[in-house]
């Protein structure tokens, strides 16, 4: 990583936030994740002086920009520095509660409800007392004090920093002589490794172990930790890091694969990735104990000002209990505490002929086990538990770094090469690596994916294609006999990279499902002119149904972006599969919808042209077109209302108690989602600048709607200056 390079009058740091030097020392406004990488090696290392910026969360890339545990971290822990927080008082109630979940943990840890034999099941911790432990005497105040803006003022030795109206800020600098405006919102670069990108879609393994990230949170070299199981051909992410979705993307890996989350704490470096995750697309299921996952919910209402049962509503979350098993994607999972300074989950899980066992962030060192039995900090079955690790396991992910948080390197290395050799070591930089070992450091990208070698299991077809009907929304809530009748019908058919799938003007046979690649689809006729657009569809969508249904030539070309994959459905057979069901109307729908260029507004919109084609799709099928007069009330202030809109033509005003605050054109959201979806009345009023054209969307479906679809809903939730 190339050292920071201070510019006048402030610099902007790649990944986000400005960074000037005061004579008060280095002043950072907004800190988006891992910009300590950033900043530490600045001449006089990174700000103790931090600016909160005015909106704590990015939506549109789902992380908070006053990501501040690790300079925090870094400032108490290795400089002996306490850290200095400019914002306002609600900021500050806010951030606290961050920074108290994360450093300190819950203030209350209750663990009987999540062992399956309450507190008499072995192995059960004083987990409060461990945390205390680790603790030690420290309060909040011991790392950080915050400088409250009095009248949009503050001032720190002889530096004054001043809040405008416009929600920028004045440093002035007396003692330098010097005054600067910075901005007060703050953007996010995406900083990330991304490997070599795979020539085409990957195809996951029966079993398979992808290393996301195998560093710390201070490494410059290398991307935080994390890694993604691949297990029966599907996905589950362990601890994402930041952007980890994104990178996904880039590496050509379809975030569809990835169905599952296993959080197993809240450190910024194990869970910032998984709130991305949540918003991405679909609905992601969470596996972790109430413990954890309530303190995940604080921190993330703090920052998003979200209520906590209404975060609750973006996932689905199964509570695990220690001492039961459960089953993801065909592997049996158990969950554990590890020891750490926070309620912290280590796992194992067995699939076929294999065992796989994760430390998660984790204090293994036997003669720390016994300090702490011997203070009573530990119980008895608590400590034996600990002794007792489990390194029967053919394969072994643990994590090392510096004590007396996690297990040291050379701990490791005195174990027997035997057991040695099955370990893969996360959490360490590759210069902390010890060079005479048998141990494995784990290798960051999707081309050193590592495939153990695995008996594949029984029905592993079956299993395929039943996952990928469960992955089509439009199927979604099909009986199971449907499904057995789907592993009668489909066939599987390979193109190649350029091959037409479908010519445009002739007649339907088939359907078609991408179980993997990408296609494209061009010349499709519309009302208006689409600038040569064309649309992307990849796995888990599906095309050719129009044809079908219609009796009409195929109206556009579908070619093959990569090599693709598809399944497809003979014409009769597919017909009569859909018999009874809604899908024939709702086809037709879509396809006369599709002819006013639905696809062309939404991809042009703001808010919603990055939805992925498949959501997109989704949309489609619930929208209607209506017109209103221009001076036409599409929505009062005041009043109830059971209809959101999308633009298609014209200008809409947006009213604050009769006053303009905002003007939207060409596919901008009117209404508020959060009263829409309370049946509240409106806060604002939206009318009619000159006669126009809208999209139509009822508050059932809109409503079901953004429930499959969170980040959707956290889109529209700030569309009106919610934060």
């Amino acid at each position: 990583m190339p050292k920071i390079e201070l510019t006048d009058p402030y610099t902007t740091l790649p990944r986000g936030g400005y960074v000037l030097e005061t004579s008060a020392g280095y002043l950072q406004v907004g800190s988006p994740p891992e910009t300590i990488k950033d900043t530490m090696f600045l001449p006089r290392s990174t700000p103790q002086i931090f600016v909160l910026p005015n909106k704590f969360f990015h939506v549109t890339k789902g992380i908070s920009v006053a990501e501040l545990e690790f300079p925090i971290y870094y400032n108490h822990f290795l400089r002996q520095k306490k850290t200095y927080v400019v914002c306002t008082e609600e900021q500050r109630e806010q951030l606290k509660i961050v920074l108290n979940e994360a450093v300190f943990g819950p203030d209350v840890a209750d663990l009987r409800s999540e062992y399956v034999q309450g507190e008499h099941t072995f192995g059960y911790p004083a987990m409060k007392a461990e945390m205390d432990y680790f603790r030690g005497n420290r309060k909040l105040e011991d790392l950080v004090r915050f400088v409250i803006f009095r009248d949009n003022r503050v001032r720190l030795n002889n530096v004054t920093i001043t809040k405008k109206d416009d929600g920028n800020f004045v440093v002035e600098d007396t003692d330098w002589a010097r005054t600067i405006e910075v901005p007060g919102e703050v953007g996010f670069n995406i900083i990330y490794d991304t490997g070599e990108r795979l020539p085409e879609p990957y195809l996951p393994p029966v079993l398979g172990i992808t290393c996301l990230g195998p560093s710390h949170g201070f490494d410059t070299e290398d991307n935080t930790s994390g890694f993604l199981l691949w297990i029966n051909h599907q996905g589950t992410m362990v601890d994402p890091p930041v952007n980890s979705t994104e990178w996904l993307r880039k590496s050509n890996v379809n975030p569809k694969l990835i169905n599952t989350i296993i959080l197993t704490h809240c450190h910024a470096d194990h869970d910032a990735g998984t709130f991305q995750k949540i918003l991405e697309e679909g609905r992601i299921t969470i596996y972790s104990t109430e413990t954890v996952m309530h303190s995940f919910v604080r921190k993330y209402h703090a920052l998003t000002r979200i209520p906590m049962k209404e975060l609750f509503t973006l996932f689905e979350f199964v509570p695990v209990i220690v001492g039961k098993s459960y089953m993801i994607n065909g592997a049996e999972f158990r969950f554990s505490y590890a020891l750490h300074s926070i309620p912290s989950l280590s796992f194992e899980f067995n699939f076929q002929d294999m065992s796989f066992l994760y430390s998660s962030d984790h204090l293994n060192d036997p003669d720390k086990f016994k300090e702490m039995f011997e203070k009573g900090i530990l119980t008895e079955t608590r400590y034996r538990d600990l002794l007792n690790f489990a390194w029967h396991h053919t394969i072994i992910y643990h994590e090392a770094g510096i004590p007396p948080l996690h297990t040291r390197v050379d701990y490791l290395k005195t174990l027997p090469e035997d057991i040695q050799k099955k370990i893969t070591v996360y959490h360490i930089a590759k210069k902390d690596m010890p060079k005479d070992t048998k141990l494995t450091l784990a290798t960051f990208g999707m081309e050193n994916t590592v495939y153990p070698p695995i008996t594949p299991p029984k029905h592993e077809e079956a299993y395929r294609l039943l996952d990928v009907l469960s992955n089509i929304d439009i199927f979604r809530n099909f009986p199971i006999s449907k499904s057995k009748e789907f592993l009668t019908l489909v066939e599987e058919e390979i193109f190649k990279r350029g091959d037409y799938i479908i010519r445009k003007n002739t007649m339907g046979d088939k359907f078609y499902i991408i179980q993997s690649g990408n296609v494209k689809v061009e010349g499709m006729e519309q009302e208006e002119p689409n600038d040569g657009a064309f649309k992307r569809y990849g796995s888990y969508e599906y095309f050719g149904e129009a044809s079908l249904i219609l009796e009409r030539p195929r109206s556009a070309d579908v070619i093959a972006e990569t090599d693709v994959i598809a399944l497809t459905i003979e014409k009769s057979r597919f017909l009569n599969f859909i018999k009874g069901s809604d899908l024939l109307d709702k086809f037709a729908q879509l396809n006369e919808i599709r002819k006013t260029g639905t696809w062309e507004v939404l991809s042009q919109s703001r808010l919603l042209g990055g939805i992925t084609s498949a959501q997109k799709t989704q949309l489609e099928l619930i929208m209607d077109r209506k017109s209103f007069r221009a001076g036409s009330y599409l929505i009062e202030q005041g009043r109830n209302f059971y209809e959101a809109f999308i633009i298609k033509h014209g200008t809409v005003e947006v009213l604050s108690n009769g006053r303009v605050v905002e003007k939207l054109g060409r596919g901008d959201f009117c209404g508020e989602i959060f009263c829409l979806q309370k049946e509240s009345p409106s806060t604002l009023t939206f009318r009619a600048v000159s006669d126009i054209d809208v999209y139509a969307i009822d508050r059932p479906r809109l409503v079901h709607y953004i429930a499959d679809n969170p980040g959707v809903y956290m889109r529209l939730n700030y569309v009106y200056g919610a934060s």
